[in-house]
């Protein structure tokens, strides 16, 4: 389903946010917890490991998915039981019994020390209501973020509901990415000077190798101008076959890669690697091309322009 050239979203899932204390019978432990549905809330979590046990599904209505430092702080396992409490909406104490079903592993270990996921009927019964405090809406693409959530905020801005994108929920993300910015940022300043200097020095050393070769062109009539638009033409020829090939070869090489995987170090606030791909994005490609084409044409100007002034005689002189 498409509209103005958008997809709609794929599902919309419901929450129930709250605190609370988690006691395994010895000790308690301060916890943030989500009332989720799980068969849906399975689609949205398929990036975040079960370490132990497995998913809670929606015939667990009692049963709790602990991170793994919850789990870790109070020594539990899938098939313990633990007891939830919370204060309700009304402010008195409640608590419910539940089992642990597994075990998950994030990519932020602050979240997994504190989190745990209930079932979205057990987080009503245990806050006494029958509401929820968020509506969690799943893409089928990622780059309709924006879009929808302008949409949203516009259809509901009479309403008081507040729309947020994942990327202004996860502060974590947008600081890992900056970080992995400016590492990459400088890669790519040290690969793009030695580039140019590659394709400079090929530039140059075929261009005054055949000194003589102008030298007897002049000297058949062609004029030194003309010798200079030659070289920048040559020179943009071998600029637009060499960035095709190499625009190319890139996306040949990364195809492969990605069908590999590329091992990733955890991120900051994470001890849980990754598998990275690379991104083939039509204007990055078109970058590298306009690069490539424009290094050889710019490296070419400095050397026709002393070609094209240099005397007949001492260009023919490059033929003996």
């Amino acid at each position: 389903m498409k509209e103005e050239g958008v997809e709609k979203f794929e599902s919309m899932m419901a929450r129930l946010n709250f605190s609370g204390l988690l006691n395994n019978g010895r000790s308690d432990l301060p916890i943030i917890g989500e009332g989720v549905q799980p068969d849906m809330e399975a689609k949205l979590s398929r990036s975040v490991l079960i370490t132990d046990g497995r998913r809670f599904t929606n015939d667990d209505p009692f049963g709790i998915m602990l991170g793994k430092g919850v789990a870790g702080a109070l020594k539990l396992k899938p098939g313990d039981h633990v007891t939830l409490l919370t204060n309700t909406l009304e402010g008195a104490l409640n608590s419910l019994d539940f089992e642990v079903i597994g075990i998950f592993q994030s990519f932020s270990n602050d979240y997994d020390a504190r989190a745990v996921k209930i079932s979205l009927s057990a987080a009503q019964e245990l806050l006494g209501t029958t509401g929820v405090n968020a509506l969690v809406i799943l893409l089928n693409k990622t780059e309709d973020t924006d879009i929808i959530a302008t949409r949203l905020a516009t259809s509901l801005n009479s309403t008081e509901l507040e729309v947020k994108t994942w990327v202004e929920l996860n502060d974590f993300y947008e600081k890992t990415v900056e970080l992995y910015k400016g590492q990459f940022g400088v890669l790519q300043l040290i690969i793009l000077v030695m580039v140019l200097l590659s394709v400079a020095n090929s530039v140059n050393m075929s261009i005054f190798e055949r000194v003589g070769e102008f030298g007897t062109m002049m000297a058949l009539g062609n004029r030194s101008n003309q010798v200079f638009l030659l070289i920048l033409s040559e020179s943009f020829l071998l600029g637009i076959i060499g960035s095709s090939l190499g625009v190319g070869a890139g996306i040949l090489l990364a195809l492969a890669i990605s069908a590999i995987g590329i091992p990733m170090p955890p991120p900051p606030n994470a001890d849980l690697g990754y598998i990275a791909q690379i991104q083939i994005v039509p204007s990055v490609l078109l970058m590298a091309f306009i690069i490539g084409l424009s290094a050889t044409v710019l490296a070419s100007l400095l050397p026709a322009r002393h070609v094209s002034r240099i005397k007949v005689v001492d260009a023919l002189r490059q033929n003996l």
